[in-house]
């Protein structure tokens, strides 16, 4: 196979994956993209494959470590995403950028070890007849083999750098965010102590400068002293973030692991690794901006962990216990069903119960007897990006009847009934009130509902641990209890 046909296979899947990331971005084009990513890869990786037979000269041995590699993580990456429940999709997605990151730490250590193996230092003796031998050349196997380029090593530091940090930070995200892992040493809160920022601050500027005496000198012991700092960092930056920020900190990963990856595609000169890195390093950072700005949160202040200290404080402090208004699921159904309208709020709880489907088929027995129903999503709901999206898809809800934060909240005064189902800081009032910690951060206004119905299995504080005004409201009924069961009471009450 010629390099000609090889960029331009290249070429094709990129395309495709910037089909994939516009299909990405509105559900009704997901599918469209899911298939434009999927064709994409497929080419990528059979074009990588000829790739390899072509430069060893028509011999399999290579290629048959890559098909086990492919057969292997393949089948378990098919059978995670088979069987993975809805609840554990964030900790799945954070697995994904772990061993990501890990696979850049892994090239750049065998890159680092052995150029010559990937095609950077070496050159056929023939071709190197009448060139100025470079400092430290030697031959073997037929080959000039010569030390790394400067340019390569700060490719391969910034890769297996950026790759560290983001294997580490990937495995504390997973902790943080599983519920039913034996994993829970930095679950959901921060983990803080004096001198923090200054440890990490340290951490950081020794570690690039042991990064560019590496770049400067090829020293190995600079190049592995500054891996093992960059796993410690990861470490480091993500347990001070509280779990409110946590969808934040899927999409910083998710944008690091796209960094990585692509830094090692210039070390392997690998236009395939670049732009596929490249798409994936600026789509999680577009992201992660939007995640920002739906909390009205600066991106280096949910980095220093300043959220969850704020958090941790609020959370820690005593409540006073204080009267609500209870209702059943029969006393709810009796206000749904003399309502016009009805907005479905849904939350992490939602998703804990596995009340989707349910959920689905509530709203259709309110439209069966005229109600117009309609579901709200705040961009942060849930423990990822788009984790209530995807639930909903998940029950088959149609997608004209979803609608994002910005083009619903509009019409929450006019909205007869506001039903909030496992969400809690995302309908919270305490984001207008200054001097809270989610001051600012942008709500579902759905306190402006002339009634609310929230399912909560308690009274506890969401991920900001902090009280929600609205479940005290005079037009607020909690209806206490599992969210599945309590849905489909009510279904059966609408009946």
């Amino acid at each position: 196979m010629s390099m000609n046909v090889v960029t331009l296979l290249y070429l094709i899947a990129s395309v495709c994956f910037i089909q994939a990331l516009k299909g990405l971005s509105h559900p009704t084009t997901s599918i469209r993209g899911n298939v434009f990513g999927m064709v994409g890869m497929a080419i990528a990786v059979l074009t990588t494959a000829a790739l390899i037979v072509t430069l060893s000269g028509g011999r399999m041995v290579g290629l048959g470590w890559v098909l086990l590699g492919l057969v292997v993580g393949g089948g378990y990456g098919a059978y995670r995403a088979k069987t993975v429940e809805m609840t554990a999709m964030p900790e799945l997605v954070a697995f994904f950028h772990s061993m990501i990151g890990l696979a850049a730490v892994f090239i750049g250590v065998a890159a680092v070890v052995e150029p010559w193996a990937f095609g950077i230092t070496a050159l056929p003796v023939a071709a190197a007849v009448g060139i100025q031998t470079p400092e430290g050349a030697v031959v073997v196997d037929g080959f000039l083999r010569y030390p790394i380029p400067y340019g390569n090593r700060l490719e391969l530091f910034l890769g297996a750098a950026i790759g560290a940090i983001t294997f580490s930070g990937s495995v504390i995200a997973f902790g943080k965010l599983s519920g039913k892992y034996k994993f829970r040493l930095f679950q959901g809160a921060p983990v803080q102590f004096k001198g923090q920022h200054m440890l990490n601050l340290i951490l950081g500027l020794v570690t690039i400068g042991l990064g560019l005496l590496f770049v400067a000198t090829e020293s190995w012991t600079a190049f592995f002293a500054m891996l093992v700092l960059a796993f410690v960092m990861g470490v480091l930056i993500i347990i001070p973030i509280g779990g409110a920020d946590m969808p934040v900190v899927v999409s910083m990963l998710n944008s690091y692991s796209g960094w990585a990856a692509a830094g090692i595609g210039f070390s392997l000169n690998n236009a395939m690794l670049i732009v596929a890195g490249s798409l994936v390093g600026s789509s999680g950072a577009i992201l992660s901006y939007i995640m920002c700005k739906a909390m009205n949160r600066s991106f280096f202040n949910v980095i220093l962990g300043g959220f969850g200290g704020e958090t941790a404080t609020a959370g820690g402090a005593a409540k006073e216990q204080r009267p609500v208004k209870s209702g059943s699921a029969d006393d709810a159904a009796f206000v749904l069903s003399n309502a016009e309208t009805v907005v479905i709020v849904p939350g992490y709880g939602l998703a804990v119960a596995r009340a989707q489907h349910a959920v689905k088929e509530l709203a259709a027995k309110l439209t069966e007897h005229g109600v117009t129903v309609k579901y709200a999503i705040h961009p942060v709901a849930g423990r990822m990006p788009g984790h209530m999206n995807v639930l909903l898809a998940e029950a088959e809800v149609p997608y004209d009847q979803v609608f994002e934060m910005e083009d619903i909240n509009g019409e929450f005064g006019q909205v007869d009934v506001a039903i909030i189902l496992g969400a809690n800081d995302v309908v919270n009032p305490a984001a207008l009130q200054k001097g809270t910690p989610i001051y600012g951060m942008p709500i579902l206004e759905a306190y402006k509902a002339k009634t609310v119905i929230v399912n909560k299995r308690s009274m506890a504080a969401g991920y900001a641990g902090l009280d929600n005004e609205l479940f005290y409201m005079d037009k607020t009924m909690m209806v206490f209890g599992d969210a599945k069961k309590v849905v489909e009471d009510m279904a059966k009450a609408i009946e």
